[in-house]
């Protein structure tokens, strides 16, 4: 019976104690951002940000800004305002192929560079649809980093 309690009490224990918070991707609203040391505007700007649609991903929240990471490992707030729930990534390969239709065997369009932002538009099992400048095309998903 001792041990019962035991386990029960450490698998709430476990529970109660976050390895890991419910993370999510949102990306930015506008074309200019900032990232803020803190949850308010009487922090100073960490970082400004002039890339719409950049992908980011949020860690915490308090009152109306969110604590976010970007793909270069920056941490600041950001007010909801300027976050949007459109789909976009990130190329983190240093090259990556985008094809016609989701198998590596179709027509390439293009080849993407590192770092390159790519609007999605779906994503089935290992591709994603996306959009970048004047292409559309299948992208592998495990060569993006963001909301897919």
């Amino acid at each position: 019976m001792l041990r019962i309690i035991i386990i029960i009490s450490s698998i709430f224990f476990f529970e109660s104690v976050s390895f890991s918070q419910d993370e999510y991707f949102l990306t930015l609203r506008y074309n200019k951002v900032n990232l803020r040391q803190g949850p308010s505007r009487d922090y100073p700007i960490k970082i400004f940000y002039k890339k719409k649609f950049l992908p980011v991903l949020i860690q915490d929240k308090s009152d109306n800004f969110r604590k976010i990471r970007d793909h270069e490992n920056n941490t600041g707030w950001i007010h909801v305002s300027q976050l949007s729930k459109k789909k976009a990534a990130i190329v983190i390969d240093e090259e990556l192929i985008m094809f016609k239709n989701p198998t590596i065997y179709s027509q390439p369009i293009a080849i993407l560079k590192k770092g390159r932002l790519t609007q999605i538009i779906k994503c089935k099992e290992i591709w994603c649809k996306g959009k970048s400048d004047k292409y559309t095309g299948w992208l592998k998903k495990d060569s993006l980093w963001g909301r897919l």
